[in-house]
């Protein structure tokens, strides 16, 4: 079984009352360290000469893991735990977001402006020029997080409620790095038609829809529809922002492993509307020998099980992902957990480079293959190379809001991973940096300007 690391995901809070004595705080961490916890942070809560009061936060690996800590700690002779809270539960309660007006209402005076009589005239202005509503209203800044909480990151169909968190994680995420005003719109419809039309009538009030978890093959319908009907950008972040990231990722590993786009064979593991996107992606980027595998192995055009969007990808070869990985440059996996073996990246070309982007767990733990790859990159904060989508989809809404795109396009996509990969310099390139880190200060504003001039560049910027 995968030996997980001790994350924040699953970090507690013990409230613990202890003698005030030399060694007494030691026995506390020991304890912790025996059953594998990982101190984060101690604070002195109360103290009396006879005892003290302390609160300990403790990454653990899981819930289980969590209920170990709290037993070791609470086994200990004269220590009492008063409290144990999960750190991430806290963070949710009550909501992560809020809304807060921009100007003061204080006066009369105050009052009869931002709102009645004076609004009127500002409504007035809008009737008259429609296009006055990205100066004068929240619209050119203000993205909807649509989701039918069908997909909803590795969980599953658990539906609209329980994908609100998720949603609203998006929506902190949006204004912490792109100060972006973005709302989940969390919908109890699974039906393309009526996301759809949901989506479109809603679509006054706001400058563009990030889709969000929605199950494969409706994203793509959803998003195909969506497209065709709208003249505000509308991107799902699953494939495209996900794409993006890899590009940009593999760019800058190739140049690692001094191997050309055009010439490497690539293997791809998970056919969803992730691995769909990035394949599509990297073909626009250059790339030319791509095999795309589901768990029925290599998506060949001789299998009659195919989905439009997996017939797209398919090619001659057929048979299983070990076959397809035989010679091969590039592992990207966008599956589950273990599905990548130490005997399968063996047989794979020399200098390999291995994409294991399956969250929680990895297609394969990087400490199996450290020795035998030229790059490896995950998904998870506790590993280096690090891909993220969030290096992504903020920059490419923030150009895509700033020059009033009609959509997102290829494109743009591209020029989006291209930017990101240029903000490490090739001399500085390694094979533990192929990306820069998610709260880079650079990476937003280079994707909002290249994204900018992609849009320009192809006609689908509102403003110039």
């Amino acid at each position: 079984m995968t030996k997980l690391t001790p994350s924040s995901s699953y970090s507690i809070a013990l409230r613990i009352r202890l003698p005030n004595q030399p060694g007494a705080l030691a026995r506390v961490t020991q304890a912790i360290a025996d059953v594998g916890g990982n101190l984060s942070q101690i604070d002195l809560i109360q103290q009396s000469p006879s005892e003290t009061v302390r609160e300990i936060s403790v990454d653990a690996a899981s819930s289980d893991h969590a209920q170990q800590i709290r037993a070791a700690v609470g086994s200990l002779p004269n220590v009492k735990v008063e409290r144990v809270l999960d750190r991430t539960f806290e963070l949710h309660r009550g909501g992560k977001l809020r809304v807060m007006g921009k100007s003061p209402l204080e006066s009369a005076a105050d009052l009869a402006m931002a709102y009645t009589p004076g609004v009127g005239r500002v409504s007035m202005q809008i009737a008259t020029d429609p296009a006055s509503v990205y100066e004068y209203t929240i619209k050119g800044n203000t993205v909807g997080i649509v989701t039918d909480g069908s997909a909803v990151l590795g969980l599953g169909d658990i539906g609209p409620e329980a994908a609100l968190p998720v949603m609203e994680g998006k929506a902190a995420l949006f204004k912490r790095f792109a100060d972006i005003d973005a709302f989940p719109l969390c919908l109890a419809t699974q039906d393309v038609e009526q996301i759809v039309e949901t989506v479109v009538h809603l679509a006054p009030g706001f400058g563009g829809f990030n889709l969000e978890d929605i199950s494969a093959p409706r994203c793509f319908a959803i998003e195909s529809k969506l497209k065709s009907r709208l003249t505000l950008p509308v991107f799902h972040d699953d494939q495209h922002g996900t794409a993006i990231v890899v590009l940009a990722a593999l760019l800058n590993a190739l140049k690692v492993a001094k191997k050309p786009l055009d010439q490497v064979r690539i293997v791809l593991n998970g056919a969803g509307a992730a691995g769909i996107a990035v394949s599509q992606l990297l073909r626009r980027a250059g790339a030319t020998q791509i095999v795309v595998c589901d768990r029925q192995g290599i998506i060949s055009r001789s299998r009659a099980d195919l989905t439009p969007e997996k017939a797209s990808v398919a090619v001659e070869q057929s048979g299983s992902l070990f076959e397809a990985l035989v010679g091969a440059d590039v592992f990207i996996g966008v599956s589950v957990a273990n599905a990548l073996t130490v005997e399968m990246v063996e047989t794979m070309a020399s200098a390999p480079i291995l994409f294991a982007l399956a969250n929680p767990v990895p297609e394969i733990q990087p400490e199996l293959v450290s020795d035998q790859v030229a790059v490896m990159a995950t998904g998870r904060s506790d590993y280096p190379n690090q891909i993220n989508n969030v290096l992504a989809f903020p920059g490419v809404f923030r150009g895509a809001l700033d020059c009033r795109a009609k959509q997102i396009n290829t494109e743009m996509c591209v020029a989006a991973s291209e930017a990101i990969a240029a903000l490490i310099p090739v001399e500085d390139l390694d094979r533990n940096w192929i990306i820069p880190s998610v709260f880079d200060g650079r990476v937003v504003s280079g994707v909002a300007a290249a994204v900018v001039r992609a849009a320009r560049r192809t006609g689908v910027a509102g403003i110039l």
